[in-house]
């Protein structure tokens, strides 16, 4: 069973946390260090330090951080710890830097007033952005204390009808919108669905006017209606060495044009250094011992 939801300045500091780690990794300050350090700054009256004392003997016993989490089940919720093993994974291309981003805009989330219905759609564009697999992922979503028995319910169910039926249809059928429409055709203003509604009536218009399309495009629209979190993406980043050499490479093969541009302008430009020279085939040391050999028996 998914444990109850924790209080405002856990969320708080939580954010805090996972932003800070990902700025203190970018300057390659390792993981215990930060750990350690983010566990005297973080506010005392939270559970977080205490979680984060248990981190860091994690880390210095396993290396990762994920198997942490997972032992702290009353705490960290299944997506989180899901999120971070999956960074951390030996065969993974998902960056870690990517995966606090994510944990940290989620916190962000809950601080404010968070629906089930926003927190669902920003866990699934995470894994569909970041191809994290729905079977796992969905089932560590189910666990999420923000989603009541329904919800985890039609969560696990909807993780078996994905690629047999379209995603916006799922989240349609679910919606008041879907509700409004049938009593507005059959002339029933009393139907009453059988099952809860998910879904508001926005979001379940949305997504019948998204059906056949990409999911992406149907996110971003309830990004900009719904005010739905929007989920980070992996930015290229160019450091400053590699830009410098760069630099230094363009600088030089300018410097060569120029060289021969001026060489050719005092028709001092001998092509023949542009020549491909031929290998010149190897002796064959056979050939060696056989004349040597000659040698001798003449001598």
């Amino acid at each position: 069973m998914p444990h109850a939801l924790l209080e405002t300045e856990e969320y708080v500091e939580q954010a805090y946390f996972f932003r800070v780690f990902r700025q203190r990794l970018e300057d390659s300050v390792p993981s215990q260090v930060i750990l350690a350090d983010l566990k005297e700054e973080i506010l005392a009256t939270t559970k977080l330090p205490m979680a984060l004392e248990f981190l860091v003997g994690e880390m210095v016993l396993n290396g990762r951080m994920g198997e942490g989490m997972a032992r702290l089940d009353h705490y960290f919720t299944e997506f989180q710890t899901y999120i971070i093993s999956a960074a951390e994974d030996d065969y993974s291309r998902f960056d870690q830097r990517t995966a606090l981003e994510i944990l940290q805009y989620e916190a962000e989330y809950r601080i404010k007033d968070p629906t089930p219905a926003g927190m669902f759609v920003y866990h699934f564009e995470c894994l569909s952005r970041n191809k994290l697999g729905y079977d796992a992922g969905m089932k560590a979503m189910a666990g999420d204390p923000i989603y009541d028995k329904h919800w985890s319910e039609w969560i696990m169910r909807t993780r078996l009808q994905l690629g047999t039926t379209d995603f916006a249809d799922l989240i349609c059928m679910r919606s008041q919108y879907s509700v409004d429409e049938y009593r507005r055709k059959n002339r029933n203003p009393d139907y009453q669905p059988a099952e809860p509604v998910l879904f508001g009536h926005k979001a379940g218009r949305i997504a019948y006017a998204n059906r056949g399309r990409d999911p992406l495009y149907m996110f971003a629209a309830l990004q900009r209606h719904l005010g739905y979190p929007a989920v980070p993406r992996p930015q290229p980043k160019t450091s400053q060495e590699s830009l410098v050499g760069e630099l230094k490479a363009k600088l030089l093969n300018m410097e060569k044009r120029l060289t021969l541009l001026e060489r050719e302008s005092k028709n001092q430009l001998d092509i023949s250094e542009f020549y491909v020279k031929p290998d010149t085939p190897a002796e064959s040391p056979w050939k060696d011992a056989a004349e040597k050999e000659r040698g001798n028996q003449e001598s």
